[in-house]
């Protein structure tokens, strides 16, 4: 193991999507099998992040979903982030990683989950997967993932009820920031539109 604040550039190893090193010296991280599964059926993501963030962590342990229960959720995730199914006994002592990354694969499959749409996922028992198109975006929706959590602890502590946004709520969210017309922040079809008026103007 090498301790993070250690860690020099040089130290990085580089691994294709087979799991194969084609640069480093060192031995990739043991949890490559399911980056690599993520990464060849997941198509569009392009940066993958694996934490042990407490919150996130404290709904993989109860097997229990992040259910979307305030806009800072819905700003990011398009529904509930789910749980997969816990790994048999068989599936953990064959190939540990690599089925982790195909119980994330069914889990998604099986519950009509689009995974650009909802950009992590909790492995039971074990802890938080995200991804994004960059890894910065990866890195982002993790942290998002461990505020949600962490605000769905709380307001479940504070009630029983149905804790979920309602659907309209969660589209007006969703789409204004990820939608074909989003409108939210700088970098957005809107934004764009009104620089290029603002550049023509001044020519």
């Amino acid at each position: 193991m090498v301790e993070y604040g250690s860690l020099k550039p040089e130290d990085m190893v580089v691994v294709n999507l087979d799991g194969e090193v084609v640069e480093g010296n060192m031995n990739p991280s043991s949890d490559t099998p399911t980056h690599t599964v993520l990464y060849n059926k997941f198509k569009d993501i392009d940066g993958i992040v694996h934490t042990h963030s407490p919150w996130a962590v404290s709904f993989a342990s109860a097997n229990m979903d992040v259910p979307a229960a305030s806009t800072t959720h819905a700003d990011t995730f398009y529904g509930d982030v789910p749980v997969s199914d816990p790994l048999t006994k068989k599936e953990i002592e064959e190939a540990y990683e690599e089925n982790t990354g195909k119980v994330i694969v069914r889990t998604f499959k099986e519950r009509g989950i689009d995974p650009e749409a909802v950009p992590a996922v909790l492995v039971s028992q074990h802890g938080p997967f995200a991804w994004g198109a960059t890894p910065d975006k990866a890195v982002y929706n993790a942290k998002v993932l461990e505020v949600a959590a962490e605000i769905s602890y709380h307001a479940l502590q504070l009630t029983r009820d149905n804790i979920r946004v309602p659907q309209y709520l969660l589209d007006k969210h969703y789409y204004r920031k990820h939608g074909k017309n989003a409108y939210y922040g700088q970098n957005n079809a809107k934004s764009k539109q009104h620089a290029q008026h603002a550049k023509d103007a001044e020519d």
